[in-house]
């Protein structure tokens, strides 16, 4: 034990050069192996890449990991392409070849320091050694057996303090003490005495002791004490029955975190399997259950799942194995016709009148279809559907050419020539503008016979040409607004939110260049001058309200500065306030006397004074308030409103800048629903006065 102990603390001295190791390995109950980190109070199954030797961490670098079946045969899987093999993969054969030839070379020269560096400090502790071949053999036994390999200096440091027995001095106590069956043989130093806040504290503490200790959930309480009976922690619950209680919580939360990891496991498994499946090129969705059993058998991925659960996943895996085999089939049929259909194409040789067989042997001889294998192997049928389409497009072309191509392009141009025609006449009376719809227009246009001519013939169609002749109109529009608005700025004419569209278009037709202009250009020249008027406006109104929200917050921050409360009247206030910027500012008296009387009854409603108020002085306050509202501006109307719904709440619980929020929102509610309204409204505006023009 001794000897253990001096090789760890030499190891640490020597590999890491810290005082204080900070992973430590331990024994689970089951025998398996696993690492607590001292610091982070972490554990894990692996070891930690801290206590890896260099030729270790080079293997876990690598992708290909060696395991072992149920029967001990060895076989290699590369974690990244999913690939099993059971031979020695090149890449880890050449990385065990480089670690051996490392390590051989390494070994003599380490193995010599070590022992040159740890025999003055064995000469120095005792004075008798003996050798014991016994424990160097128990002590390499047991490390091949349940340790993974070491690095060379580490066999030399065991080698040579497993070959040296050295007593150490005994005292009564440490003669008496028997050494606890699960005691660590690393831990030799007690740990003080630890004292805990509060009852709390203690129970956590012992919680935590038995998660540390690695106590099962399936242990008894006498089984438990056999981890922890030598940890100071043990005595942070005086009474037994506390300590039992707190055990038998830990079991529970226990049981309940390894249901959890076994759940969770076996979904990996099943969700490894299934990814495994898809991707895995050794089978399709015609094989067949036994015959995945033959390939995976001796798999982890296939083992770990259980029986009922692994043909569930096989079924859905062939079933998308299935689906995806289907699309692509489907995809390469369609690739295939394409590809036959651009092959025939650029045949040359082919006419309307080839014959399939003749086809056949053109194609043949033809070195994109016979150097395509997917194109060779193409069905027959879907073969002979892209000929007969092919050939079917060659006679339509040879068609084409027997008629007279001028002859018929002559006459459509005259129908559509003439078609023109009948636009420009229902412009000029004033029946087409660039604001005209097909469906107001077809009417009239559907019984005149350049209409008739034009049906049936290809090319563009009548609603085409109309749509033409309208975008001619429209791409008018803007060297139009601006003949507009030179006979408006002429007229010394400004357009506002009164001025209506009659107005707007008597004052252009008095000049001589509105001749020329397009109906509805002109109309939609007045939509956007009103829709700027009606921007101007609005901002100008979001100013006043500003201004005037401003005007009353100084004059409520006067009256705050004065000290006015709830129970003074205007006329004892009214000295303190004249002469001031605020209160000049407000010009109105009854605005002044409206803002005081709103202010008091804030004030009124934060100190908490709820008064009665009988139903004859709540009429003469409504009477009062509406002879207020009558004489006020449309700005103090708006502020007016706000402290009105101000009064009706039960308690003024927000802040000012709330309210101000409050009144923009009431002041201008201009949603996206009013916005469409609106729009489709100046549509129907539009549509009649063409109308009433026309």
């Amino acid at each position: 034990m001794e000897n253990e102990e001096l090789l760890r603390k030499e190891k640490i001295t020597v590999n890491k050069g810290e005082s204080k190791q900070t992973w430590t390995e331990h024994k689970a109950p089951d025998g398996r192996t696993y690492y607590y980190n001292n610091f982070t109070k972490q554990s894990l199954w692996d070891k930690p890449d801290e206590l890896k030797t260099a030729a270790e961490i080079m293997l876990s670098q690598c992708p290909w990991k060696e395991y072992k079946t149920e029967d001990g045969k060895i076989y290699y899987h590369n974690v990244s392409t999913k690939e099993s093999s059971w031979t020695v993969p090149p890449e880890l054969g050449e990385l065990k070849n480089k670690i051996a030839s490392e390590e051989t070379t390494k070994t003599t020269a380490n193995g010599q320091s070590v022992v040159d560096t740890l025999m003055p400090m064995v000469q120095s502790s005792t004075a008798s050694l003996t050798i014991s071949q016994a424990v160097v053999t128990n002590t390499e036994s047991s490390a091949t057996a349940t340790r993974a390999p070491i690095s060379a200096l580490d066999q030399a440091m065991a080698a040579t303090l497993a070959a040296i027995t050295v007593p150490s001095p005994q005292t009564e106590d440490s003669m008496d003490a028997k050494p606890s069956p699960t005691s660590d043989s690393r831990t030799s130093t007690p740990e003080p005495k630890t004292t805990f806040k509060d009852k709390r504290e203690a129970l956590e503490a012992f919680k935590e002791l038995l998660r540390e200790k690695n106590v099962p959930s399936n242990a008894s309480w006498d089984q438990a004490l056999k981890y922890i009976q030598r940890d100071p922690r043990l005595a942070a619950l005086g009474k037994l029955t506390e300590r039992k209680q707190a055990f038998h919580a830990y079991k529970t939360q226990k049981q309940k975190e390894e249901k959890e990891e076994q759940r969770l496991k076996a979904k990996k498994a099943k969700e490894d399997l299934e990814a495994f499946l898809l991707v895995d090129s050794s089978i399709n969705s015609s094989t067949k259950y036994f015959r995945c059993e033959e390939i995976y058998g001796n798999l982890e991925v296939w083992k770990n799942v259980p029986e009922g659960e692994r043909r569930d996943i096989y079924e859905d895996a062939i079933f998308h194995l299935s689906k995806r085999e289907k699309e692509e089939e489907k995809a390469l049929r369609k690739r295939n016709m394409k590809n036959l259909t651009r092959v025939l194409d650029s045949i040359t040789d082919i006419t309307h009148r080839t014959a399939w067989t003749e086809a056949q042997q053109l194609l043949l001889d033809n070195p994109s279809f016979a150097e395509d294998n997917d194109l060779l192997a193409m069905d027959k049928e879907d073969a002979l559907v892209v000929f007969e389409q092919h050939i079917r497009e060659l006679e339509h072309e040879d068609e084409e050419r027997e008629r007279g191509k001028r002859r018929i392009k002559r006459l459509q141009r005259k129908n559509r020539d003439s078609f023109l025609n009948l636009l420009d006449e229902l412009h000029e009376n004033g029946k087409l503008t660039s604001m005209s719809l097909w469906v107001e227009l077809y009417p009239i246009i559907s019984t005149d016979l350049r209409f008739s001519a034009m049906l049936g013939q290809p090319g563009s169609n009548p609603l085409d040409l109309f749509k033409f002749y309208i975008e001619d109109l429209k791409s008018r529009f803007q060297d139009e607004k601006k003949i507009i608005k030179e006979i408006l700025k002429q007229k010394m004419f400004e357009v506002d939110i009164k001025t209506t569209f009659e107005d707007f278009a008597t004052v252009v037709c008095e000049d001589k260049r509105s001749l020329t202009l397009d109906g509805g250009n002109v109309k939609l020249t007045y939509n956007a001058l009103l829709e700027k008027a009606e921007a101007r406006e609005k901002e100008r109104l979001k100013d006043d309200n500003r201004r005037s929200k401003k005007l009353e917050n100084a004059f409520r921050n006067l009256l705050r500065a004065k000290e006015v409360d709830h129970l003074a009247t205007w006329e004892t206030s009214l000295p303190k306030l004249e002469g001031d910027p605020a209160f000049e500012a407000i010009i109105a008296e009854t605005d002044r006397v409206r803002i005081f009387q709103d202010y008091q009854r804030d004030m009124e409603e934060t100190c908490g004074h709820h008064h009665s108020r009988s139903k004859k002085n709540k009429k003469k306050e409504k009477k009062q308030k509406r002879r207020s509202s009558s004489s006020r501006s449309p700005s103090t109307t708006r502020s007016g409103s706000r402290s009105k719904s101000r009064s009706k709440s039960p308690s003024r619980s927000k802040s000012e800048e709330n309210d101000v929020k409050l009144v923009e929102e009431e002041l201008f509610p201009f949603s996206h629903k009013k916005n469409k309204k609106k729009k489709s409204k100046k549509k129907k505006e539009r549509s009649r006065s063409v109308r009433n023009k026309s």
